[in-house]
C-alpha cells in the first residue's frame, strides 16, 4: 500500500473539485502538522537528557529504518538511480542542516518562537524562486515579504533584550528548509518520489552517524529510548500524511492550514514545559501569518489569471 502512495500515477488522484476528497486532504494535512509539532516537542524534551547530535541521529536512524520497510532496493528496483546525484545529496544535506539547527535552537527557545520563525519559509522561497527557478515576484508580494520579516524582528527584538541568540539558528534552519523545498521542486522533474524520499533518510542517517561516537551517551530510561524512536516515527508518519494529503487536495487549498500548527506548538509548550507565548510572540505571529496568507492569496490570483 505504501509503495502505491509514493508511485501512484496522476490518473489515480481524486478530482480536484471533489469536496469529499478536499476534506480528506485537509484532515490529513492537519494530522501531519500535529505529528510535526509532537516531533519538535519531543526533540526539545530529549535535548534535556541527550546531546543534541544524538537526538538528531535518533530522528534520522528510526526514520531511515522505518523507510527501509517500505522503500528499499529489493522492493523498489532502481531506487538508487538518480539523474542528479549531487543535487540529491545536497538537498538531503540541507534537510539535515535544517533539523540540526532546529534541534539546537529548541534547547533555548520556546516552541511557539521557533514555529513562528519557521512560518517565514514561504517568504524565503518566494525570494529565491526568481533567481533559482525563474519564478519572479511582483511588488505586492515584496511588500508582504518585508512585512513578514518585520513580524520576525518583533519576536526576536535584536539589540532590545529579545529572545535568546539561538533565534539565529532558527533562522538558519528556516533558510536551509526553504532551499531544500526549492531543490525538491527542481528534482521532481528528474527522479521519482521514492528515490528522493530514500536519499533524504539515507544521507541524514549517515551524516549524523559519522560524528556520533564523539558525543554518544547510552540512554537508560525507557521513556528516553521511546522518545528517540518516536522522533523518527512521527517524522515518517507526518511526511506520509503530507504526501497523501497533496494527492487529495491542491496545494493552495492545504497551505493555509500550515498556520494551525502554531496551536499545537503553544499547547505542547504549555503542557510539557509550562511555556506561554508572550505578547511580542503573539503579535509577531499575527503579522507573519497575515503576510503568509496574503502571499497565498496572490499566488491563487495569479494562477486564476493564467
Amino acid at each position: 500500500m505504501f509503495r502505491k502512495i509514493f508511485n501512484a500515477p496522476l490518473t489515480d488522484l481524486p478530482a480536484a473539485n471533489d469536496p469529499r476528497a478536499r476534506l480528506i486532504g485537509i484532515g490529513l494535512m492537519c494530522a501531519a502538522l500535529f505529528c510535526f509539532a509532537c516531533l519538535d516537542t519531543i526533540a526539545k524534551w530529549l535535548t534535556q537528557y541527550l546531546p543534541t547530535l544524538e537526538a538528531v541521529w535518533a530522528r534520522y536512524a528510526s526514520h531511515f529504518f522505518l523507510s527501509l520497510l517500505v522503500i528499499n532496493p529489493w522492493t523498489t528496483p532502481g531506487l538508487f538511480a538518480t539523474r542528479r546525484l549531487w543535487l540529491q545529496i545536497g538537498r538531503s544535506a540541507l534537510l539535515f542542516g535544517s533539523t540540526a539547527f532546529n534541534f539546537v535552537a529548541l534547547r533555548y527557545l520556546q516552541l511557539d518562537q521557533t514555529a513562528t520563525i519557521a512560518f517565514t519559509t514561504p517568504f524565503i522561497i518566494a525570494l529565491l524562486a526568481g533567481p533559482l527557478l525563474g519564478e519572479w515576484i511582483g511588488w505586492r508580494r515584496w511588500v508582504a515579504i518585508i512585512v513578514g520579516f518585520a513580524g520576525v524582528l518583533l519576536i526576536a527584538r535584536p539589540g532590545m533584550g529579545g529572545i535568546h541568540p539561538a533565534a539565529v539558528l532558527s533562522v538558519l534552519s528556516m533558510i536551509c528548509y526553504a532551499v531544500y523545498i526549492i531543490s525538491t521542486r527542481f528534482l521532481a522533474g528528474y527522479d521519482s518520489t521514492a528515490t528522493t524520499v530514500f536519499y533524504s533518510a539515507l544521507v541524514g542517517f549517515v551524516a549524523a552517524s559519522v560524528p556520533l561516537p564523539a558525543v554518544w551517551q547510552t540512554p537508560e530510561e525507557p521513556l528516553v529510548i521511546a522518545g528517540m524512536v518516536a522522533l523518527g516515527a512521527l517524522g515518517w508518519i507526518g511526511h506520509l500524511f503530507l504526501i497523501v494529503a497533496h494527492r487529495y487536495a491542491p496545494a493552495p487549498v492545504l497551505a493555509p492550514y500550515i498556520y494551525t500548527q502554531l496551536v499545537w506548538y503553544i499547547a505542547g509548550g504549555f503542557l510539557v514545559f509550562s511555556e506561554l507565548p508572550n505578547s511580542f510572540t503573539l503579535a509577531g505571529a499575527a503579522i507573519v501569518i497575515a503576510s503568509g496568507l496574503y502571499l497565498l492569496y496572490r499566488e491563487r490570483r495569479l494562477k486564476a489569471d493564467l
